[in-house]
C-alpha cells in the first residue's frame, strides 16, 4: 500500500474526451468540460445530502478534459420513472449510467462512495479505478447517529419532514454542524428540498444492514483503488478507511485537517493527489 501526500507535485496527466453516453440516463450527467470524441471520463459520484456541484472546486482544480458529474436522481433534479430511492436502485442506476462510457475513473464521496464501490465490486470491465472515503464495510462496521436516525422509524419522517419545511438559515445550520464550509453552506442549503428528504429517507431506511449485503462482496473489486482519509470527518474514523484500503491493497490519501467535505476543504491537494493516481495508472 503507498500513501500519497497532498503536497505532492502534479505529475502530467493523459487527456481525452468528454461526451455524454447514450443511455437513458444521459440527462444525469453532467459534462464538466467540452465534448470532443470518445467517452473514457473521471466520473465523480456526490452523497448527501448535497448535488454533484459539491465537485465544482475539485473540478477546476484537475486538468482533465473528460470529468463527469453524476447527478444522482432526487437530488437537485428529478426521478426516472418508477424510481425507488433505495441503495440497491442507486446501485443499478449509476452502473446503467456509466455503462457507455469507456475505462471509467470513478471517484465518490460519502453515499457516492458506497455506490462506486458496489458498482467497483460487479466487475464491470469499464471502471479502471475508483477513489473514495468510504469505510470497511466489514463485520465491525457501524452507522453512525445521524444515519441511524433516519432509519428509525417515526424519527426518521421528523427529520425528512423538518429539512423539507426548514428555512434557508435552518438548512445552513445543519450543513455548516455537518462540515460544509461557510463559503459553501448557503448555496447547498438552497437546492434541499421534499425530494431530497424523502430520497435520502428510503435511502438510509434501505441500508440498514448495508454491510451484510454488499460488504462480501467488496472483495470482488479488482480494480486499483485510492482511499481518501479525511481526519476530521464526524461521520467515520480514520481507521475504518485505513481498514478498506488494507482489505482492498488501495492506496491511501492522508488528510488529516480535514472533514467530511474534503473535496471542498482542500480541492487543490485532492485535485493533484487524485491526477498523481491516474497518471501511475496510465504510467
Amino acid at each position: 500500500m503507498r500513501l500519497y501526500r497532498a503536497d505532492l507535485p502534479t505529475p502530467n496527466c493523459l487527456r481525452s474526451s468528454t461526451v455524454e453516453p447514450a443511455s437513458g440516463n444521459r440527462r444525469y450527467l453532467q459534462p464538466a468540460a467540452d465534448r470532443y470524441g470518445r467517452a473514457m471520463p473521471a466520473a465523480f459520484v456526490h452523497g448527501v445530502p448535497v448535488t454533484s456541484h459539491v465537485w465544482d472546486a475539485l473540478r477546476r482544480s484537475i486538468s482533465r478534459d473528460d470529468v463527469v458529474l453524476i447527478r444522482l436522481p432526487g437530488f437537485g433534479n428529478d426521478f426516472p420513472s418508477g424510481f425507488e430511492s433505495t441503495m440497491d436502485a442507486y446501485a443499478d442506476w449509476l452502473q446503467e449510467s456509466i455503462a457507455d462510457l469507456d475505462e471509467v475513473d470513478l471517484v465518490g464521496q460519502d453515499w457516492g462512495g458506497l455506490l462506486a464501490l458496489r458498482v467497483a465490486s460487479r466487475a464491470p470491465s469499464n471502471v479502471r479505478s475508483w477513489a473514495v472515503d468510504s469505510p470497511n464495510l466489514g463485520p465491525n462496521f457501524a452507522w453512525h447517529p445521524g444515519a441511524i436516525r433516519w432509519q428509525s422509524q417515526d424519527q426518521g419522517e421528523q427529520l425528512a419532514r423538518w429539512i423539507a419545511k426548514a428555512s434557508i438559515d435552518e438548512r445552513t445550520a445543519l450543513l455548516r454542524s455537518a462540515g460544509v464550509p461557510d463559503a459553501h453552506a448557503v448555496t447547498m442549503a438552497s437546492v434541499i428540498d421534499t425530494a431530497m428528504a424523502d430520497a435520502m429517507l428510503q435511502l438510509y431506511r434501505s441500508a440498514k444492514d448495508v454491510a451484510a449485503a454488499w460488504g462480501p462482496e467488496l472483495d470482488r473489486i479488482a480494480a486499483p483503488g485510492l482511499c481518501v482519509i479525511a481526519g476530521r470527518d464526524p461521520f467515520r474514523t480514520p481507521e475504518s478507511v485505513r481498514e478498506l484500503a488494507h482489505r482492498l491493497a488501495a492506496r491511501t490519501l492522508e488528510l488529516p485537517g480535514s472533514g467530511h467535505f474534503w473535496m471542498l476543504e482542500e480541492p487543490e491537494s485532492v485535485g493533484r493527489a487524485l491526477q498523481h493516481f491516474w497518471a501511475s495508472l496510465a504510467a
